[in-house]
């Protein structure tokens, strides 16, 4: 048996409350901004954890 699709939205849905939650989710008007976003939904696990997703150049 594959991957239940049911697990992968919820795994985004959680990612985008608690990326939300962190502020990554507001004010997307940059590159730079959007890939944070992306990967703070993607990546929230580590939000958890303290990371700092926040994509500078």
């Amino acid at each position: 048996m594959g991957r239940s699709p049911i697990i992968s939205i919820v795994y985004i849905v959680v990612g985008v409350v608690i990326a939300n939650g962190q502020g990554y989710l507001a004010h997307l008007t940059t590159i730079q901004q959007i890939a944070s976003g992306i990967l703070s939904v993607v990546l929230w696990p580590l939000l958890l954890l303290g990371v700092n997703l926040h994509i500078t150049f």
